[in-house]
């Protein structure tokens, strides 16, 4: 019997080994897929590189973007177009070192070519500097690089620089050009999954009616897991929503340890940690700074942190205009609407995903909130000025009120958008800011199909309405001229 049991024990040992070196090597295989596919994402921004590295009045550019939006990944693919690439990370200290021992920018130079190995006559030369936030001494060598060495390409970007500029750390103005990078577009997000047909329909823009309805899930499918590339990349290699909650806590995770490094004190911190832990459930609600989140917190402190978040490209807060025509003045005096970095992010700390899993129209969900927040995302995802805001329009009266999702300027035209289904009745804001517009074109987005409406306004006003699927947002300049 003693043996018996031994043997038995024995058994048990190496079938545990044995299936926890199974699950070990499963997780490891699913690990490294995620990155490998990961590294394979293609951005969009690359074009936009293109054309910045082959400019004759080239500047050193600054890549800014909130964390894990993936701009390192974008640059290290960029970095293939090269003969030789160098990559600097300032969060190591022999990197920062190189920049901060008081010499002159010739040996700086040097010193970085030899650490890295690579030789100083090689003009078709990619040198990327990483986490820039952590030297000043570095920021103002970009300066040099623009005056001194411009045959060679710089790009430096940063998790959190944005918070610094203006305070700790002053940029050569004039001498250095910026990028935003922000999360995946819905276009990006079909290349991810490989899917270049959806693509190529969606350029076209003749959507068959069957066309129509797959792409409205996978609208659904992107606005359900956001932009973010960790997330994208993880739903595309599992398909299971499951897996994603991990990779969601490590995002909040880390914006929470690097926007407490910029805390000025103790309270600010707290004020910050507040908005992180109860914002995401005001996502797309215009919100005040007053006592926010059921907080005993003031306005000044509230606003305050606020505004360091959004230094950080973590949210955006978005003022309303109250004119139908140009210059888009934003009226700061009124309450502002709450924008998140990504609404895969809100879904997530909302707790709203089954609802969204179960919805057969966006639009539905969470009372319109889901539906608005990813259109406004979208609305930004293919700009790449850093400096680019979002607007809505609103007339507040004692008698009314009226308010439109978001409006764009196209060409000397303010543009309504409104994110609704339903009759055309049921848009009393847009045809409300139609009767006051200097033109007649207004768009809604929706679950619909592809067309065109023409409406007579109480007033008389012939106006056309211009209908586009959740899909088609990408294409929205190029719909609009033909009207």
């Amino acid at each position: 019997m003693e043996n018996g049991g031994q043997r038995s024990v024995s058994r048990n040992i190496i079938q545990n080994k044995q299936y926890f070196t199974h699950n070990l090597l499963h997780i490891f295989y699913i690990f490294a897929h995620i990155i490998l596919h990961m590294i394979m994402i293609p951005r969009s921004i690359t074009e936009k590189l293109d054309e910045w590295v082959q400019s004759k009045i080239r500047k050193p550019l600054v890549l800014r973007g909130a964390r894990q939006t993936g701009k390192t990944t974008a640059i290290r693919m960029f970095s293939r177009k090269f003969e030789q690439y160098i990559e600097l990370n300032l969060e190591r200290p022999d990197h920062r070192q190189i920049f901060e021992l008081n010499k002159s920018f010739e040996e700086i130079i040097t010193a970085i070519f030899f650490f890295a190995g690579k030789r100083k006559n090689i003009n078709n030369t990619l040198i990327f500097i990483d986490e820039i936030q952590n030297s000043p001494a570095a920021v103002t060598s970009l300066r040099y690089f623009h005056e001194d060495t411009p045959q060679y390409a710089v790009i430096a970007a940063g998790s959190l620089f944005e918070s610094l500029i203006g305070s700790q750390i002053i940029f050569p103005v004039g001498r250095v050009e910026y990028m935003a990078m922000r999360p995946l577009s819905f276009i990006e997000f079909l290349k991810a999954r490989n899917d270049l047909q959806s693509i190529g329909i969606i350029k076209s823009l003749k959507i068959p009616e069957s066309v129509h309805h797959q792409l409205l899930k996978l609208f659904n499918i992107y606005a359900l897991t956001g932009g973010m590339p960790e997330v994208v990349a993880t739903y595309t290699d599992t398909n299971d929503l499951v897996s994603l909650n991990p990779v969601f806590e490590s995002l909040i995770t880390g914006y929470r340890d690097d926007i407490e490094k910029y805390a000025r004190n103790l309270t600010m911190r707290e004020h910050l940690r507040h908005i992180l832990h109860t914002g995401f459930r005001y996502a797309g609600e215009r919100i005040k700074f007053e006592g926010f989140g059921q907080s005993a917190y003031r306005s000044r402190e509230m606003g305050e942190a606020f505004r360091t978040i959004e230094k950080a490209m973590l949210c955006e807060l978005i003022y309303p205009v109250t004119q139908p025509e140009l210059p888009l003045l934003p009226d700061f005096k009124r309450s502002p609407r709450l924008q998140w970095l990504d609404t895969g992010l809100v879904n997530y700390f909302a707790g709203i995903q089954s609802e969204i899993v179960n919805a057969t129209d966006l639009i539905n969900t969470w009372k319109g909130i889901i539906a608005e927040h990813i259109v406004g995302q979208e609305l930004l995802a293919y700009n790449y000025q850093t400096s680019a805001k979002r607007h809505f329009w609103v007339r507040e009266k004692t008698t009314s009120t009226a308010e439109v999702d978001f409006v764009i300027q196209f060409n000397n035209m303010v543009i309504p958008i409104e994110v609704k289904s339903g009759k055309t009745g049921h848009l009393r804001s847009l045809l409300q800011f139609m009767t006051r517009a200097p033109h007649n074109i207004a768009v809604r987005i929706c679950s619909n199909p592809y067309n065109t409406e023409d409406v007579t306004l109480s007033n008389g006003k012939k106006i056309r309405l211009i209908n586009i699927p959740f899909y088609l947002i990408s294409e929205m300049y190029n719909i609009l001229p033909d009207f």
